[in-house]
This record gives C-alpha cells, structure tokens and sequence, in this order.
C-alpha cells in the first residue's frame, strides 16, 4: 500500500514538474527549456531551447536562429513574443539552435545567460557557422545541422505541419545561404518555409547586382534614402558593378557562388533552383537603414563585395527582393515587410505587429 502511494506521489511530482518546466519555456529562455539531440551521422550533440516538451500537441513550429553574439536566450524570448501576442502558444514550438563555440574562441561572440558550450557540443568558430562550415572535428555543417534540427523537431512533435526557420542578423544571412543548400524535407513531414530578417549581407546567384535608379536615370544610392520603404522612391536595374574587376570576391561564396565548398553538396545551379523553389520571406526594421544609434553600423561589412549590394541593411534587402522577383523567382513575386520603428534589434522586430504574417504564416 506504501508502495503504491509513493509511486502515486512520484508520478503527481514528475507531473508537476513537467507542467512547471511548460510553463516556464513560454515564458522566457529558462535552464529547464535547454536540451540537445546528436544527429545523424555527428561526433557531437546540438543543443536548442524549446518551448515544449516532446508531444503531437504543436501544429506549428518557429525556429528562430541567433545572431553573430549567440544571443539565442534574447532571440528565443523575441520569438516567444511574437507567438504569445499572436494567441498561437498552444499550437505553436518555439526553438532556438545554439551554435556552439568552444570557450578559447567564444570571447568574440558569447552573450550572458546562454549556457557555454559542454563536453560532447557540437562546436563551430564565431564565424563559421554563419558560413555553413563543418562542426570541429566532424563532417556535419552548420547547414547540414539546420537539416537535422527539422527533422528532428518532426520525430519529437510529430503533430507539425509547418516548420518555420527565421534568422536574425547573422542568423538571417546563415538561414539565407543555406535555404539552397537545404535537404529535402522529411517523407511526409512538415513543409518547411523561411524568414530572413536584416542579414548584413546576402548570396546572389549571378555576377549582376540592383544598381539605384531615379526618374530613369541610375542615381547614387544617397539620393535613394528615407521614405516608408527605406529606398527613397527609387527603383533598380540590374547591371555589373563599375569596380567588378577590381573586387574579385564580389562573385564568390559567401557573396557569390563561385568556389561554393565542397562540403555544401550542391552546384550553384542546383542551389538557385532549390532557393527559387522555397518559402521564403524577408524581414527588415525600418531605421536599420543608416549609420545611427541602433543600426550597429560598427559592425556591418563594409567590403567591397558587400557594398556593391547597397550601403545599409534595410537598402541590401529592398534590393535583393528586387534582385529575387526579377530572375530567381518571378512568379513568387516575394516582397520585404518593414517593420516600423525598429532598427537593428530581434527583439523590436520579431515581436512586432507588422512581422506576425511573416514568421506565423497568413
């Protein structure tokens, strides 16, 4: 009888602490919420915040990728925001993947709160991850990663109908580089669409680029500033950079597709046909289109290759959705949604009113 009872009350406990652990990961990014799985094929785990436990209750999933800081605590939060205010915490799971860097390297791009990388992590540099790079000491990519994180989300939530992968910043431009790369979706499984918000730079699949036009006539891109949409009235064409010679990284990876690495396992041929075939949507705060307070300009490439693209991220993503309609995928016809008020910050533009369709679906 003592037996019994004690069972009894390990199981109320165990339920109990399940329903506590629920409560808290819809909340915020909490201890309780942090788990990791080894994909296939990996000499390591992957570690993401999720705000479920394991179930068939979720119909949708938003994975939100962090920035170059791993601030996946702080995107995780923006994300869960954006689900709450949209009544959809039920039915939606919220992940966010942790790009591990081992602690000698992570002094660059580490944020408080995130738990440090343990033995057994997956472990990229702060730089690599963003560029699909293979983990330390395995053959798995940081896309390949991506991949896996799906597929795993569909054997642990096996009620997904839709998964969401949404980048921010540097999270943005690795989502953006990898939706070509990306493998095909489980048999039967979720569809999959994608969300590239504020990216400092983004991958073009020719050697042409949006150049700033005005009343017909091609313009510099400071006569194409201000207005709702960040461009100033300003249409595009599409030509050669005057300095192409002079910049040979303009056309290639992680700006091009020239001298794509091995280890992505596409052409560039079948890269653009996939990333022309996919959902995706682009994202961008609406005062993320200058060099003020906010805009974190400090650190935005600046190369050569990376201003043939425009001189702000906000102009960048105008351009490239212009870029998008007019020879990768004209029949989508994918536009930018400018969130108002936000500049350089997940935690203005995920949340916001204006990003709800965009990362929830209509």
């Amino acid at each position: 009888m003592r037996s019994r009872a004690l069972i009894a009350l390990g199981l109320l406990l165990a339920a109990a602490g399940a329903s506590a652990r629920s409560t808290a990961c819809t909340e915020a990014a909490v201890e309780a919420c942090y788990t990791g799985f080894q994909p296939a094929g990996a000499q390591g785990r992957l570690r993401y915040y999720a705000s479920q436990p394991p179930g068939a209750g979720p119909s949708a999933a938003l994975i939100a990728v962090h920035g170059h800081p791993r601030d996946a605590n702080k995107t995780f939060d923006a994300a869960l925001r954006a689900v709450r205010q949209a009544g959809a915490m039920e039915r939606t799971l919220v992940v966010a993947p942790v790009f591990q860097v081992a602690a000698d390297d992570a002094r660059k791009c580490q944020t408080a709160g995130v738990p440090a990388a343990q033995d057994g992590d997956l472990l990229w540099t702060c730089g690599s991850w963003i560029e699909g790079a293979a983990a330390r000491g395995s053959t798995l990519t940081s896309f390949a990663a991506l991949d896996a994180l799906v597929a795993e989300l569909h054997r642990q939530w096996p009620g997904l109908r839709t998964i969401t992968i949404a980048g921010f910043s540097a999270g943005a431009q690795m989502v953006q580089h990898a939706i070509g790369f990306a493998a095909d979706p489980p048999m039967g499984g979720p569809a999959v669409r994608y969300v590239v918000s504020d990216p400092g730079t983004w991958l073009y699949f020719d050697p042409v680029r949006p150049q700033p036009v005005k009343d017909g006539q091609a313009v510099d891109w400071s006569q194409c500033s201000g207005g709702a949409d960040g461009v100033g009235g300003c249409g595009f064409r599409l030509q050669t950079p005057t300095d192409a010679a002079a910049c040979p990284s303009l056309t290639r990876w992680k700006y091009g597709t020239d001298a794509l690495p091995a280890a992505l396992g596409r052409s560039a041929a079948q890269a653009r046909a996939r990333y022309a075939a996919a959902d995706i949507h682009y994202l961008q705060g609406a005062l993320d289109s200058s060099d003020a307070s906010g805009t974190f300009y400090k650190i935005l490439d600046k190369s050569c290759a990376a201003q043939a693209q425009g001189p702000y991220r906000l102009q960048r993503g105008q351009a490239y959705a212009w870029y998008d309609r007019t020879l990768l995928a004209p029949g989508k016809r994918r536009s930018v949604t400018v969130v108002p008020g936000c500049a350089h910050d997940v935690a203005c533009v995920f949340p916001s009113a204006a990003a709800r369709t965009a990362l929830l679906g209509p």
